[in-house]
Formats: C-alpha cells, sequence, structure tokens
C-alpha cells in the first residue's frame, strides 16, 4: 500500500489534540466545555454565522458504500435547470439565507464542470456568498468558479484509513485517495478563499480519523496562510442502501472532539450541520461551533413551493426547524444569527495567492 505523507502521519503534530480526546482525568469533558466556550466568545463573539446547502444535481458515478447518491441506489435521478436554480434560490432568499452552499456529486456528463461554473454564476447574482461541495477539480477549474463568485470549497476526506477508503469507495473517480487528498491545496492555489474540510464520522476509527484531520488543516495553515479554513463534523445519518456505520460516535465523544478542535485551532469555524438534533445543535451553539445549516433539504432543490419533499434526499435531515424556530433558538441562548458577513464586492478571486512555499526549516514534521 502507498505510504501516507509524512504531514499526515506525524503524531507529534496531533500530540496536543490527542491528549484532549482521551478520557483521562487530565481533560474532563467540563473543563473542555469552559476553555472552549471562553475561546469561542473571545474570537467570535455571541454570533453563529448560518448558511444552507443547495443540491444542484444527484447524478453520480461512484459507488460510495456509505451515500444514498451511488450509482448503485435506485433514487430518482435528476438536475435542476437554470430557471430552477433561480426559483430555489429566490425561495432561500425569502428565508434569510444569503449564503448558499451548492452541491452535486461527483463529476457526469449531466452534472459537470460547466454546468456548475454556470450555477455558480446564477448563485453569484443572488446570493452575497456562494461555496460549492463537488467533484475534484484542476486549479484552472478553480480558478475560473473564483472568477465567477465562488469564494469557498467544501471537500471531505471522509476517512484517512487508506485501507477502509478503498473498501468503502467501491468503483467511481472518488476512489482515488491521494487525489482528493491533494483538493483543498489546489482549490487555494486556484484563487478560492476558504477551504472546509471534514471526515465522515462512523466509517472508520473517529479518534484516528480526528487526529489525521487536524494534521491536514494544519498542513495547508502553513502552506496557504493566507486563506481561511473551516472543519465540520457530520455523522452518519440514515440514507438510501441502508449502510450501517462500524464505528459508533456518540454525543459526549463528539462533544470532545469539538472542544478539543476549538481550543487546538481557536481561529476556524468549526461547523454542524441539520444532520444533528435539535437539543445537540442547541447545547453547542456557543461552546465551539461557529457555523451551522439551517432549514436544509438534502433533496435536489427542495426549497420551492412545490418542491417534492417525499423525494429522498443524501440523507435525513434530523433538525427540521424552520429558519425562524432554530434563530429564535440561537437568540434565547443570547447567540446573535447572521445571515450576512460577506461583502460581493470580495467574491471575485484573489489578487494574492494563498499558497506560499516554505522555507526548508519549516518544512520538517513537527
Amino acid at each position: 500500500m502507498i505510504a501516507l505523507p509524512e504531514w499526515l502521519s506525524c503524531t507529534k503534530e496531533s500530540a496536543g489534540l490527542a491528549s484532549m480526546l482521551s478520557s483521562g482525568p487530565a481533560y474532563d469533558l467540563e473543563s473542555l466545555a469552559a476553555e472552549s466556550r471562553a475561546i469561542t466568545l473571545r474570537r467570535f463573539g455571541r454570533t453563529m454565522t448560518l448558511y444552507a446547502p443547495l443540491y444542484l444535481s444527484n447524478h453520480c458515478p461512484s459507488g460510495c458504500a456509505y451515500c444514498g447518491f451511488a450509482s448503485d441506489r435506485s433514487s430518482k435521478r435528476r438536475r435542476l435547470e437554470a430557471d430552477e436554480i433561480e426559483r430555489e434560490l429566490l425561495s432561500m432568499k425569502k428565508l434569510g439565507v444569503t449564503d448558499v452552499l451548492l452541491l452535486t456529486g461527483e463529476r457526469t456528463g449531466v452534472a459537470g464542470f460547466d454546468y456548475l461554473r454556470k450555477s455558480v454564476e446564477t448563485a453569484s447574482k443572488h446570493m452575497q456568498r456562494v461555496s460549492v461541495e463537488a467533484f475534484p477539480m484542476s486549479v484552472e477549474e478553480y480558478r475560473a468558479l473564483a472568477g465567477c463568485g465562488c469564494t469557498g470549497v467544501t471537500i471531505y476526506q471522509e476517512t484517512y484509513d487508506l485501507r477502509r477508503y478503498e473498501e468503502l469507495h467501491r468503483w467511481g473517480p472518488k476512489k482515488d485517495f491521494f487525489h482528493r487528498l491533494e483538493t483543498p491545496a489546489r482549490a487555494l492555489e486556484g484563487g478560492i478563499k476558504t477551504v472546509g474540510l471534514g471526515v465522515l464520522l462512523g466509517l472508520a476509527d473517529p479518534l484516528e480519523d480526528a487526529l489525521m484531520l487536524y494534521r491536514h488543516v494544519r498542513h495547508l495553515q502553513r502552506t496557504c496562510w493566507r486563506a481561511g479554513f473551516s472543519v465540520s463534523f457530520p455523522r452518519m445519518r440514515p440514507q438510501a442502501g441502508g449502510y450501517t456505520p462500524p464505528f459508533s460516535v456518540g454525543d459526549h465523544l463528539l462533544a470532545r472532539m469539538i472542544f478539543a478542535f476549538r481550543i487546538a485551532l481557536p481561529d476556524t469555524d468549526l461547523v454542524l450541520s441539520t444532520r444533528e438534533s435539535p437539543a445537540f445543535r442547541d447545547g453547542m451553539a456557543g461552546l465551539g461551533i461557529t457555523r451551522m445549516s439551517i432549514a436544509s433539504r438534502t433533496t435536489v432543490g427542495g426549497y420551492g413551493d412545490d418542491a417534492d419533499n417525499a423525494e429522498q434526499g443524501q440523507f435525513e435531515v434530523f433538525d427540521d426547524r424552520t429558519a425562524g424556530e432554530f434563530c429564535n433558538a440561537l437568540r434565547a441562548r443570547n447567540i446573535e444569527p447572521v445571515f450576512k458577513n460577506w461583502e460581493p464586492a470580495y467574491n471575485g478571486p484573489s489578487s494574492v495567492n494563498p499558497v506560499r512555499e516554505l522555507q526548508p526549516e519549516q518544512r520538517e514534521c513537527r
């Protein structure tokens, strides 16, 4: 088996995080929560940045065992056309959403780069901030997206366990572990301003995946030091295909991960989606999480008045509260929901490449 890059294998890099993730008496959960809360308040204030996902297409050629959009699923396949995208965006704006994440499956002839680029152009006319979560692209393609108003790319490695990755990605373009691993760096080289990383908790040993995720973020922070980063903590949810994850990730473990990442990465956005329960999301607000999705639909479209909500999505949403209900819950905890923290004037490609070549003494594992 091909060896992992040195920066991903370096245990010294993540030793502090590993200590916090252990359940020993030196780092009890209450102490971690208190420190995480203090850092969050000091660095981010009493605010929560909100966004919503818009699924553009569920066409996908890959055979990911855990995904509701895998090519061997019986789900009805469709993509949003230009007029449908316009209607969805307008419906989202009525909810107050101005920060949108556009999602597709892996690259196909039906929903490839040109389709995604045109969708970004459309979204940029309506939204203050546009990000994408789609297939890995080249530097040139990311540069073109940045020129259309895309400011962020989210790409999860899913798991950093090479053996498990090979087993889970049965066929298709997503099977290339290393091409996917290098995608965030290509996006930043192409002028994308922010990158979101994460693992799908439950696919492999969650503690090992968390440590490798941290090493990945720290590597990018050193090499692309002008860029912005976020880290997500999605747990497996029921989906078409009925895949059952082999590793359990309970609320206490997930909370410990969030607190530890906040302490280890004090200026990084930590993200929690509607995969999680209302009670857990409310509990994490102000304690470490600084960015959440709202009123999410995991079907293609789903926001319009004529949306077919019976259509099966990529996974089941747990927190199905309306935008208003969720915002009221935040305010009850003295946290202000933020729908806009980004001016469109800054959405063009960066004039300064965020990638910086390291000096020789900085390249060593530390």
